[in-house]
């Protein structure tokens, strides 16, 4: 109750005072937990996909992971991952020109329910990008508030989703709830504690996610705009990106927030990284 004061005073004291925070002055927010919550497989054929001409015909396991952000004044979700009716083919199925394998082992519904919570304790829904692997569950958070650049939603709710391999299928009940378009970076919680970061360019309106967490300290979900490590240090953008010369601005500006932040950068499709996180119902503080 003492953390949950703190931050209420804190959030009354931001909002009367028209407060702009820097980086620098970011307190963040001593009661935040962030989940880590397996969403599915991908066994990808070809990995040059990521990273045009390097590792042609040379496979690649990736992690795909949802993220519940638990704050005082509010629980989020970061990404709704793959379609929880994939359980019922183990075997997986193929996409993406059959280069593609995804499986799901757990479901998303599942795994909520084991650290207690309901598809409808969630305040905020929202994700790096609207491709299935990231908004496959996005139905089950209707009543949530969507926050979701203004490119991405024109996109995804638009007349043609598919042409951005995007499917309403999995979200379209978001579209009738309450929803937040943004047109830059957005303060959450308003205490610098969670805050979406534009990253255009893998998608119309892409976006990251930064975390500032007491213990864990400042942390980056990077959705897409990196798949992994080396596609990051090179600077290597996917062939089927919206945009090229989008992506590599947004590599840049986010390298630049991450030297001024401290944050650590977690590749969310990284399966070398995500073998080293602890995963729902455990817990980062």
């Amino acid at each position: 109750m003492r953390n949950f004061a703190a931050a209420k005073g804190l959030f009354i004291v931001l909002l009367a005072g028209g407060v702009c925070l820097s980086m620098q002055d970011y307190v963040g927010n001593p009661a935040l937990k962030l989940y880590v919550i397996e969403c599915g497989h991908n066994q990808v054929t070809d990995q040059s996909v990521f990273s045009p001409g390097v590792n042609i015909g040379v496979g690649r396991e990736m992690a795909i992971n949802c993220y519940l952000i638990r704050h005082p004044l509010g629980t989020m979700i970061w990404g709704t991952g793959l379609n929880d009716g994939l359980i019922d083919k183990p075997e997986g199925i193929r996409v993406a020109n059959d280069n593609f394998l995804i499986t799901v082992t757990k479901t998303l519904a599942s795994q909520l329910e084991e650290i207690g919570v309901a598809p409808a304790d969630v305040k905020f829904v929202s994700m790096s990008h609207m491709h299935p692997d990231h908004s496959g569950n996005g139905n089950m958070f209707a009543g949530a508030t969507l926050l979701i650049q203004q490119e991405e939603y024109d996109a995804a709710f638009g007349d043609d989703p598919g042409k951005y391999a995007f499917n309403p299928k999995f979200y379209g009940k978001l579209g009738a709830g309450p929803v937040i378009k943004l047109t830059g970076d957005h303060d959450v919680f308003q205490d610098g504690s969670v805050v979406i970061k534009r990253s255009i360019g893998h998608t119309p309106g892409h976006q990251s996610l930064f975390l500032r967490l007491p213990e864990t300290g400042a942390v980056l979900l990077s959705g897409d705009l990196w798949h992994f490590a080396a596609q990051r240090e090179h600077k290597r953008v996917p062939k089927f990106n919206f945009s090229k010369e989008l992506t590599l601005q947004s590599m840049e500006r986010m390298e630049a927030f991450v030297a001024e932040s401290g944050a650590t950068v977690w590749i969310e499709h990284d399966i070398d990284l995500d073998r080293t996180l602890k995963h729902a119902p455990e817990y980062y503080d």
